[in-house]
């Protein structure tokens, strides 16, 4: 152990019991609060900057970037962050991966504005992925950031303090699968318990190292969102997964908490199955959009290219036009877009990511009113392939979103305007002729100096029909 870990771990305990003290919802004289149960008006409460965020950052980013998909010369296909299993990495050899992690390039103030200059409102980075490495100094534990790399600084704290410079709200994705803590992993390593493997002592290892870090988190980093992940093995129970949920609710009540912090998700689509009452406050659609959509609230986490941590020779990227078009398809269904970056083991976030980021904010700077604080039509989300309607909330404000730039004239099935209403493009200047047929619907005249790229933004006062 580091001979400084027992003081830091007194410090830290000291943190949190000043912290609970003065946050803590609960104490000894007061009621229990079932988070479970949460009362219609308090989850909107609660949900309402979420939903009007619409667009956040993904950061997968730990040791894995480090052999960026590459192990003994040997390239692995499969997405950055699990080659420690898909080459079957003894714990010890990716121990010295970890003892390589110095990223002495990482700007903590720079990746915040990058997020800002990107419209982003929002960001989640990986506080600990399934390799069990920690990217901040946890008492509990020698395997992160401070104890075990050369960099020794916790990059959890600076990028918190910087988005908070930014109004950018700060989330942390954290497993509960770990294929480094003993008590989490099979005797077999380094095939590691994953489907059918049972570790019996999996719930002292919730009660002893899962819960532990995640007060850590909560008392340290104040995040307003915890986003699980790798609660598909078999070891973690539906029954944990309620307990989980009310427990870091019972830390921070305002918390948001995706639905991977029980069993109900059904694959790769993400929302919940409907055979029992499963808890998390969020869908979460990996890799995919809902065709349609949902009741229930949902952010669609995607990449840029094919992997979520940094892979060296990963070069298919999307372009900045299929990005965007995700953000607009996602929002007009009434979801959230939660977009991957995958920085490299010195810290830098790839050049292709950030001319997309950048490109998108961009876009986001003329037509942003057509995305945030929005919500979907009641009648149609979209008409055609290339059109999508959003809803300004407690607002007149309807928008329709063309994927193609409409030439002479634009007809909207959906959208009746007030007699007084002024049609405009978003970005351009001057109202726009249109006219309305109750049968055709509302035909917009396009100008002729029409400019912009990749989409277009008509707004219109009126209302759905």
């Amino acid at each position: 152990m580091n001979p400084k870990k027992p003081i830091r771990l007194f410090i830290s305990f000291l943190i949190c019991l000043f912290w609970s003290c003065n946050q803590a919802p609960q104490t000894k004289n007061s009621e229990f609060v079932d988070y479970l149960n949460e009362s219609d008006t308090d989850f909107d409460q609660r949900m309402e900057w979420w939903r009007e965020s619409r667009f956040g950052m993904f950061i997968h980013w730990g040791v894995y970037a480090v052999p960026a998909g590459i192990h003994k010369g040997e390239k692995y296909e499969s997405i950055g962050e699990w080659i420690q299993l898909k080459a079957k990495i003894p714990i010890d050899e990716y121990e010295a991966y970890a003892k390589q992690f110095n990223p002495v390039k990482y700007d903590a103030e720079q990746w915040a504005k990058t997020m800002k200059n990107a419209g982003m409102k929002y960001v989640v980075i990986t506080s600990k992925h399934h390799d069990g490495f920690a990217l901040w100094d946890s008492p509990v534990s020698d395997y992160d950031i401070v104890d075990y790399a050369p960099y020794g600084k916790d990059i959890l704290k600076s990028l918190a303090e910087a988005c908070k410079a930014q109004g950018i709200k700060f989330g942390l994705y954290h497993s509960i699968m770990d294929w480094h803590h003993p008590q989490a992993q099979a005797n077999d390593a380094p095939n590691y318990r994953y489907n059918e493997i049972f570790n019996p002592e999996f719930p002292q290892y919730v009660e002893n190292f899962l819960k532990p870090q995640l007060k850590e988190l909560v008392a340290q980093y104040d995040p307003d969102i915890l986003w699980f992940d790798g609660e598909w093995i078999p070891d973690y129970t539906h029954e944990m997964g309620l307990d989980l949920y009310q427990y870091v609710r019972t830390l921070k009540p305002s918390i948001i908490v995706n639905n991977r912090v029980d069993k109900g998700r059904k694959g790769m689509e993400g929302m919940n199955k409907n055979d029992k009452k499963y808890a998390g406050d969020f869908g979460t659609p990996e890799q995919e959009i809902l065709e349609g959509t949902s009741t229930m609230d949902w952010e669609s986490c995607m990449t840029m290219n094919d992997t979520w941590g940094f892979k060296s020779f990963d070069k298919n990227w999307k372009s900045s036009k299929t990005l965007i078009h995700n953000l607009i398809d996602i929002a007009a269904k009434g979801g959230n877009y939660l977009l991957n970056i995958g920085p490299t083991a010195e810290g830098q976030i790839p050049s292709p990511s950030q001319e997309r980021l950048a490109n998108m904010g961009s876009w986001l700077e003329v037509n942003g009113e057509a995305i945030y604080a929005t919500q979907k039509f009641k009648k149609a989300y979209k008409q055609g392939e290339n059109i999508r309607f959003t809803k300004k909330i407690n607002q007149p404000y309807l928008y329709a979103i063309t994927f193609e730039q409409p030439s002479q004239q634009l007809v909207l099935k959906h959208i009746q305007p007030r007699e007084d209403s002024s049609i405009r493009v978003l970005g351009h200047e001057g109202v726009l002729d249109w006219t309305f047929d109750p049968a055709k619907g509302l035909i917009i005249k396009i100008p002729e100096d029409l400019t912009g790229k990749m989409a277009w933004t008509f707004k219109i006062e009126g209302k759905e029909i």
